[in-house]
């Protein structure tokens, strides 16, 4: 399909077919797990026939999959397009926070069923999925890198690391607070102020005044 050619209705109700079926199984997934839902389940609770599923998608795996996948594909690209626009480096990193802040919770449903499920799931829903995440993964930690870098050509930052340590560092730190929302949210709060987390990185540790 040429780009930016308009759907036909036809193309727009298969598209919202698919994605209602995909609903209904991030739905059945996230309540009763991954290997305690079937095709029927997933087809009653989408309102399809059995064979409308099978129109999309090959199998379970499938549909799995394509949740994961289009969920990344989302995630993933929000981050990027975070990291293009805002003025200098140090606010294209508070853009970053803010993004994968706010993606992360938006699809927390996606992302509970992924550290649930894949990490226990058999070969067969495996393979080739982590390695297509952890693809993206590491393309935005080396879009982060590159702001760094540029941060410490310009002067903005001092060289206190490798820059792509630096981007492995604040990507761990954001997600280890993502994943204390996760657990509780009202206890956890993930910061509004991007700066909250940037600062743990920029302020440093050590106290440099000499001692009394």
């Amino acid at each position: 399909m040429t780009q930016g050619k308009k759907l036909s209705r036809r193309e727009r109700e298969k598209l919202r077919q698919r994605q209602e079926i995909l609903d209904a199984a991030l739905e059945l997934f996230s309540e009763s797990g991954y290997h305690n839902v079937s095709m029927n389940e997933i087809a009653e609770k989408s309102e399809f026939a059995v064979g409308t599923l099978y129109k999309f998608f090959s199998s379970k795996e499938d549909i799995y999959k394509s949740l994961m996948v289009e969920n990344s594909n989302r995630f993933f690209s929000a981050l990027m397009d975070a990291l293009k626009h805002g003025g200098d480096e140090i606010e294209k990193l508070r853009n970053l926070v803010r993004a994968k802040g706010e993606v992360f919770m938006q699809n927390a449903s996606v992302v509970r069923l992924y550290h649930a499920e894949t990490r226990g799931a058999g070969y067969n829903v495996k393979a080739g999925l982590d390695a297509e995440i952890r693809k993206k993964y590491d393309q935005v930690q080396l879009a982060v890198a590159a702001v760094f870098q540029r941060g410490i050509k310009k002067k903005l930052f001092n060289k206190i690391a490798d820059p792509f340590h630096l981007a492995v560092v604040l990507n761990s730190i954001i997600n280890d607070f993502l994943f204390l929302w996760l657990e509780d949210s009202e206890k956890n709060p993930f910061p509004e102020n991007p700066d909250v987390i940037l600062n743990i990185l920029f302020n440093g540790l050590l106290n440099e005044s000499p001692k009394a």
